[in-house]
């Protein structure tokens, strides 16, 4: 089917970003085959599917490089006992109750909600990390089965840990790799670790030799709180990054997420391997754990991407968060205009590329069909020079009308088709008291 997206503003990004008034993105299929201005795009393709963006503005689909769909569930729940004092008592008090509390259809629950809510912030790709100790073997058909239907694009893993039960999840996660492969342009696979304090070298090794043989990389939590970082010290007698290099699980097609407590070589370490990072600022802020040395991390050419760690499904709130972070950290309001930015627009597409193998992120012909189109007026004018300034202090606040992924219009005048929003918000609310009910008798 062809789809001619018309008499919107087309922001095309790319190496060579261009802003067009009074523009139409025309799709066949799975592809954009062509972008110009409204008047020619109706006189080349007369007969297309017409879709009116007037007053709207036209986006590549956003991406989100680290993700916890299994979280889902917890909105809302009283956290049985004292506040958590500090990262591991959220970890043993909260995340690590969830996971082993949730059953197959909390899992396929756990997934459709976040997916309808990427929907709706126009959000096309996520690359997910999932754990559920006791509902492990199949958890992953689950969630591409709801990546399926919701019509998202997604990198699937499963969280190993030896915190439970040695080894646990490289079952799962090696099935779902083999039956995946190299993936197909809507479904990818990688190995997923929760992070070097709850793994052995024996487990890491083992997980790393899965990875190597399909080709794949890891997906790895590192030193989020700066418990990771003196463990790593105490057992292994050098920080995290540097274990982790050890055991083979840097490189490109690996993410480290969080390296908020690393130190000069560790990044060192990073860019000579060309290691992925994700950035989650809200998380980090959430989690009171400190700041991810962004600045240092892009000017060693480390490839950082942006991602909500679970807290969201919004990725243009990540951005602003991400921008007025590590100004305020910095003491320097010089920095992130540029930076915050880059690792949703340009780092999250590349990152894309290494586990999709599809240049995600551009408007241009033969690049995929994936669109976020969002209600704005610019009060100003809007350029190339001056997008970003849009970006950060309007197109934050935009509601997204329609949102397009793989050709396929998911969402359209604000009402998604592929899911049944009202059905599995219901079904949830039912769901969700049993497993808070099971997780309160969880030591």
């Amino acid at each position: 089917m062809t789809i001619r997206f018309e008499n919107g503003m087309v922001v095309t990004l790319g190496p060579e970003n261009r802003v067009l008034w009074n523009a139409s993105v025309v799709t066949e299929g799975e592809q954009i085959v062509a972008v110009g201005h409204a008047t020619e795009m109706e006189r080349q393709f007369p007969n297309a599917e017409r879709v009116d963006c007037q007053g709207k503005i036209i986006l590549p689909g956003f991406i989100c490089a680290h993700h916890h769909f299994y979280s889902a569930l917890a909105r809302g729940m009283r956290i049985p006992g004292e506040p958590a004092a500090n990262f591991i008592e959220i970890l043993e008090r909260l995340w690590w109750k969830v996971d082993r509390a949730l059953d197959e259809e909390d899992i396929l629950l756990s997934a459709q909600i976040p997916l309808i809510e990427c929907i709706r912030n126009g959000t096309t790709t996520v690359i997910d990390h999932h754990a559920s100790p006791s509902a492990s073997d199949g958890s992953l058909d689950l969630i591409e089965q709801a990546v399926r239907q919701a019509g998202l694009r997604a990198c699937l893993c499963y969280e190993v840990s030896d915190r439970n039960i040695k080894g646990e999840g490289i079952r799962e996660n090696k099935r779902f790799i083999k039956k995946i492969g190299t993936g197909d342009g809507q479904i990818a696979a990688m190995m997923g670790l929760h992070a070097s304090f709850t793994l052995s070298d024996e487990t890491i090794e083992t997980c790393v030799g899965i990875a190597q043989d399909a080709g794949l990389g890891c997906h790895i939590h590192v030193a989020e709180d700066l418990a990771d970082r003196e463990d790593s010290l105490a057992k292994y007698g050098m920080p995290t990054v540097h274990r982790l290099h050890k055991l083979n699980v840097t490189g490109p097609h690996s993410i480290f997420v969080h390296c908020v407590h690393i130190d000069d070589d560790e990044i060192g370490v990073l860019a000579e391997t060309n290691t992925i990072v994700v950035h989650n600022p809200e998380s980090n802020m959430n989690n009171a754990v400190g700041v991810t040395r962004l600045l240092d991390l892009l000017r060693r050419g480390v490839l950082v991407g942006l991602g909500t760690d679970g807290m969201s499904s919004d990725m243009l709130a990540q951005m602003r968060s991400a921008y007025l972070l590590h100004r305020l950290a910095n003491r320097d309001p010089r920095v992130a205009f540029v930076e915050a930015p880059q690792l949703l627009l340009y780092n999250n597409p590349e990152i894309a590329e290494r586990l999709f193998g599809l240049r995600l992120g551009e408007i241009a012909p033969g690049r995929p069909a994936d669109l976020a189109i969002l209600d704005y007026h610019p009060p100003t004018p809007l350029t190339e020079d001056n997008f970003l300034g849009h970006l950060i202090f309007g197109l934050v606040d935009a509601v997204v009308d329609t949102t397009v992924c793989r050709g396929q219009i998911l969402m359209k005048n604000k009402h998604i088709l592929t899911l049944d929003e009202e059905r599995i918000a219901a079904r949830a609310r039912e769901r969700a008291p049993k497993m808070w009910e099971r997780l309160q008798g969880l030591s």
